[in-house]
């Protein structure tokens, strides 16, 4: 059954053909509309001309390497970038969500597992287009214009820049956001020590589920950054 009532073009960048072999198929078979690219030149004239609606991203190109892809597509579009890359390095990690990246599965990897992190993304893409000005998910809930947060229907009182970086990792819901990412949310890059993150995710944490037993819903990505538990 095809994850999605109306189907999705996803473009698949790598210069495996084994891959393209595995990949294609397997989400042909899914619903999605597939075109591929084996250079960076390549994906990104097909992104331009196609105007994909999620990437699956390999970082190790013939020509030019996929963080300045991912760079380029960030000029042009929104749509989820999702790496498949061999680099285990978290540094690599790191640099291609900070790219623009949405997230990011090592090879080798399981096509199960892949697939859940592409469909998780278009789901995040739909959700806040449907909803750009509420996010409520997983009891969690955020009123942008009255800057309003509750969870399970409890008040949530947040400070500013607590506020801040609660609403970046919900926009990215679901995804890996880096430190990087939530210093400059929340204090637009003027501080760089990741231990003012580490503090304000600690404080956010005990604001929204004071019972320490309780599943979380801000998960760490060990030096990384912060996940939040996206839409079931």
């Amino acid at each position: 059954m095809p994850p999605f009532s109306t189907p999705y073009r996803v473009l698949i960048v790598d210069d495996e053909p084994q891959i393209l072999r595995v990949l294609r198929p397997v989400l042909t078979s899914d619903g999605y509309d597939v075109d591929s690219a084996e250079t960076g030149l390549d994906s990104l004239e097909r992104f331009e001309a196609a105007r994909p609606d999620a990437v699956i991203l390999d970082l190790g190109l013939p020509d030019i390497d996929g963080e300045e892809v991912i760079r380029r597509m960030r000029e042009k579009s929104d749509a989820p970038i999702v790496v498949l890359s061999a680099r285990q390095e978290p540094e690599d990690k790191i640099a291609a969500l900070d790219a623009g990246a949405n997230d990011y599965v090592h090879k080798p990897f399981h096509m199960g597992e892949l697939s859940a992190r592409l469909r998780n993304a278009l789901r995040y893409k739909d959700r806040m287009r449907a909803q750009a000005s509420v996010y409520d998910a997983n009891h969690l809930r955020i009123e942008y214009s009255a800057r309003k947060v509750s969870y399970k229907g409890r008040p949530v009182r947040l400070t500013r820049k607590e506020y801040d970086i609660l609403c970046m990792l919900a926009e990215h819901a679901g995804q890996v956001v880096t430190h990087k990412q939530l210093l400059q949310a929340a204090w637009n890059g003027a501080m760089t020590d990741h231990q003012y993150v580490r503090i304000y995710v600690g404080r956010i944490r005990q604001k929204l589920q004071p019972d320490e037993t309780a599943a979380p819903v801000i998960l760490t990505e060990a030096g990384i950054g912060y996940r939040l538990i996206g839409a079931e």
